[in-house]
């Protein structure tokens, strides 16, 4: 009865049952495993409570990735946020060291929430966090916000792919956005339909987004992206919120964003064989990464 594949099927289920993606998402998730709606939230609301230990743990303490590529770029420009000597807004900017805090937990071995990816794990928390915080949501305003970015979740996942080996960055950052995207628009009370142009204007503003991991790993320029990915998804849903309309429907932009990815080189889609994977800088780092494990440093 809930259930649901493409964009057009899950909004004509939101207008028959009166009801947000949020509620809808539930329900199927209810029909599909037979769990009781509050047992569903409470799993959610478990896996906000590791996106915001993450944030904190990223802004706050001294993070050193395994490889050592990465680390402690989030806290430093969360400083710069402290002293209010930032370029960017407050709330962007917040955004942005949050996303980066995720990532850097991630490449530490700490503890996330792949969201839909672990290398796309910053995207989803950084802008849902910040943006709640900013306008005083509730811990259940923004579980149900994360049940919405499921719903897209679940239709990229169905039509396309979220795997950077088989889609590029744009599959994981971007389909990451998309889900943000979305997700703010319902937070901020917005309609279902909204919240599928937000996501279309995500995903449109990263198509062929390519995947090119340093030395393998998802650190440089993964981090950086994360952020890009938060940021993203703010502006997208203000876009959708304030009446503009993405033109392309969220169907349509999701099968483009696969068939781009079958059409991006496989040397940019995770190999680390291409991009900024293959600059000089980069074969170095990397060949002193296994030298080090070799040693067993």
């Amino acid at each position: 009865m809930y259930q649901f594949n493409y964009g057009y099927e899950l909004l004509e289920l939101t207008k028959k049952f009166n009801k947000p993606i949020s509620e809808i998402v539930m329900l199927a998730e209810q029909e599909r495993t037979g769990e009781d709606l509050e047992v569903i939230f409470e799993k959610m609301k478990k896996n906000l409570q590791v996106m915001r230990e993450a944030i904190n743990k990223g802004l706050n303490e001294d993070i050193k990735s395994v490889s050592g590529l990465s680390g402690g770029d989030a806290k430093k420009l969360y400083a710069r946020i402290v002293i209010g000597n930032t370029l960017s807004c407050e709330t962007m900017a917040k955004a942005a060291a949050s996303a980066l805090a995720v990532t850097e937990v991630n490449a530490s071995m700490g503890r996330i929430v792949a969201a839909p990816t672990a290398g796309s794990s910053g995207v989803i928390p950084g802008a849902l966090i910040t943006v709640a915080r900013k306008f005083g949501k509730s811990e259940d305003d923004m579980t149900k916000a994360l049940f919405t970015a499921s719903g897209i979740g679940i239709i990229i996942a169905k039509n396309a792919t979220l795997a950077g080996a088989e889609g590029g960055c744009q599959a994981e950052v971007g389909s990451a956005s998309a889900m943000a995207a979305g997700a703010l628009v319902e937070l901020m009370g917005g309609t279902p339909e909204q919240c599928l142009t937000a996501a279309s204007f995500a995903i449109m503003n990263l198509l062929g987004l390519v995947c090119d991991p340093v030395a393998g790993l998802v650190e440089i320029p993964c981090e950086k992206r994360n952020a890009l990915g938060a940021l993203n998804a703010m502006i997208c849903a203000d876009f959708a919120i304030a009446g503009m309309d993405s033109v392309i429907p969220f169907d349509e932009v999701v099968e483009t964003m696969y068939r781009v990815g079958k059409a991006i080189p496989s040397a940019l889609r995770e190999t680390a064989e291409g991009g900024l994977a293959k600059t000089p800088t980069a074969m170095r780092l990397k060949k002193e990464i296994f030298e080090k494990e070799k040693r067993g440093d």
